[in-house]
């Protein structure tokens, strides 16, 4: 069994994320559909959280608010102090690059592109010289190094997650955003990829936020959020898997899961 080394969960070294009542809404009116409700929560500086919830419980949406990349209806978004509504887009789109990685399930792989070229993207388009110790050391932690002339089309799935992972890591970023990042792998993949993930926030320092629907995958982390009609209903210290499906099952997360998909926001 392998031994997970579990980061401070008590915020003393400060918060690297806070939402203060952030609601989403999308569209207007009557036919709005509301995907968060007034959430609130922080994220300290060095700490690994996975956030569930049922199907349509807004966990999507918490993310990509969270990260920048979708704008809240109402409240406010903090990433390392700086108030993401403040920002014009330049300034916006520079701190996501600078201090934000993102490893999405289906990888986002340019497949003209090779393994190393792939990585070292965020750099080239930050204007950025890559530093090639450290380009070679990331590199090295996801298991990569024979494989830097490969396309993507010529790597397994855990292997392309390793890439995405790579590329999300390079920039160096304070926060580390991934969204169900082990939903296509196989149990043992998943495990290696989850490896990585935890060895970035306690060897690399960095925080982590992952959006999961497994709760084995949640077990790797120091603290999971639930969330529930887009409202947050309860967390979980030091998360064991069993505690944490019988959480999600408490929420009914398992319950008519395909209706929910159709007609709910994730």
């Amino acid at each position: 069994m392998q031994t997970r080394v579990r980061g401070r969960t008590d915020g003393q070294h400060g918060v690297a994320v806070r939402l203060e009542t952030v609601g989403k809404v999308y569209g207007r009116g009557d036919g709005g559909v509301v995907a968060l409700r007034e959430l609130s929560l922080e994220f300290g500086t060095g700490s690994f959280t996975a956030v569930m919830g049922p199907s349509g419980s807004g966990k999507s949406t918490f993310l990509h608010c969270a990260a920048g990349l979708v704008k809240p209806s109402s409240g406010r978004v903090l990433v390392g102090g700086t108030e993401l509504a403040g920002l014009d887009e330049v300034r916006l789109t520079k701190l996501r690059r600078d201090r934000i990685g993102f490893v999405f399930q289906s990888f986002n792989l340019l497949p003209a592109l090779t393994v190393l070229q792939n990585i070292e993207l965020p750099l080239q388009l930050a204007g950025r010289r890559p530093n090639r110790k450290q380009l070679l050391a990331v590199v090295e932690r996801v298991g990569l190094s024979g494989r830097l002339d490969h396309l993507p089309g010529q790597l397994s799935g855990g292997q392309q997650q390793r890439v995405a992972i790579a590329r999300a890591l390079v920039t160096r970023p304070a926060v580390v955003f991934a969204d169900e990042p082990t939903g296509a792998l196989d149990t043992r993949t998943a495990a290696a990829v989850l490896g990585l993930l935890r060895e970035s926030v306690d060897a690399g320092g960095q925080t982590l936020v992952m959006v999961t629907h497994d709760p084995v995958a949640a077990s790797w982390a120091d603290r999971v959020v639930f969330l529930a009609d887009g409202r947050f209903v309860g967390e979980l210290h030091r998360p064991s898997a069993e505690a944490v499906a019988a959480r999600m099952t408490r929420l009914g997360a398992w319950e008519d899961e395909d209706a929910a998909r159709s007609g709910g926001v994730r």
